[in-house]
């Protein structure tokens, strides 16, 4: 079990370079970061410059919108866990709790958060899986990255490593790695969705599980029309009062509507080789929570 005794000391320490001997995961040393240690770009797909994708409501090329991505996440990183408690009036704790329930996790598997930032999934995985097991939590955005790495230590949770990683490609991953590979409200800002998903698939083991938390649509169309309001006028403000960066919180606000819908999601899982895929609506559709297995 993780040891909860964690001193002051332990916090100088670097976090081993290695995957403890009870993994099975093969994670190449300089994918795993240290304490003092430099942070250096992961691993992203070769695109064509000119290739066009959105960023929120705009239409930028590829490597802009991860530029962009990349710098709304370094300005929101410190603030994201009050901003989330504030934004949601706390039940993105209640989602999170029932995509857990949904995950199937045992003692001794191995887990993989992507985009698990500050790390409230990974958390709970590394109790879950006990001393046996072990959880990567992994993120593309090295500050997130660092806010979790320290959470997580001062949490005492020694089974978790923490892995700067490109969701499009996974490239520190082994085929067949993971018993259970999640990611929570990461999916809608990925630059090409249907290539993560082909990654997370090639990463889980046969018989392993995806779970993908996401904002989705509405299912009635007077909440969907409130929801709106109050994503595109109070969310902005708040991210102005508590974190001074209005531009950010709108861009996430943006980044919802642009998400796949719960239908079109499915769909996309299950052309990447997903099998027995579903998903549940959480608060009337405004998230959802979708499944699916590796045969």
């Amino acid at each position: 079990m993780p040891n909860n005794n964690t001193n002051n000391d332990s916090l100088n320490k670097p976090i081993n370079n290695t995957v403890s001997s009870s993994a099975n995961t093969q994670i190449p040393k300089q994918t795993l970061f240290n304490q003092r240690d430099d942070i250096n770009n992961p691993h992203t797909p070769d695109t064509d410059g000119n290739e066009e994708t959105h960023f929120g409501y705009k239409t930028v090329n590829k490597a802009e919108k991860q530029a962009r991505v990349a710098d709304v996440f370094t300005s929101v990183a410190k603030k994201y866990d009050i901003m989330n408690d504030l934004m949601s009036f706390g039940i993105h704790r209640l989602w999170k709790r029932y995509a857990i329930s949904l995950s199937g996790v045992r003692s001794g598997q191995h887990v993989l958060d992507i985009a698990g930032g500050t790390g409230d999934l990974a958390k709970v995985f590394s109790r879950e899986v006990g001393r046996n097991g072990h959880v990567v939590l992994s993120d593309i955005n090295a500050a997130m990255l660092e806010v979790g790495r320290e959470r997580l230590i001062n949490a005492g949770c020694n089974n978790v490593d923490f892995v700067l990683a490109n969701a499009e490609t996974l490239a520190p991953f082994d085929d067949e790695s993971f018993d259970l590979v999640t990611i929570s409200f990461g999916l809608r800002n990925v630059t090409d969705k249907d290539a993560a998903l082909k990654a997370m698939y090639r990463v889980l083991k046969p018989g392993g599980r995806l779970l993908i938390l996401e904002f989705s649509k509405p299912v009635f169309e007077p909440l969907s029309k409130a929801y709106d309001l109050y994503s595109f006028t109070a969310l902005p403000m708040m991210g102005k009062i508590i974190a001074n960066d209005s531009e950010s919180y709108q861009y996430l606000a943006e980044s919802i509507r642009m998400h796949p819908d719960q239908q079109t999601l499915k769909q996309m899982m299950q052309q990447a080789g997903f099998e027995n895929c579903d998903y549940h609506n959480l608060t009337a559709g405004i998230v959802a929570v979708h499944r699916g297995f590796k045969a």
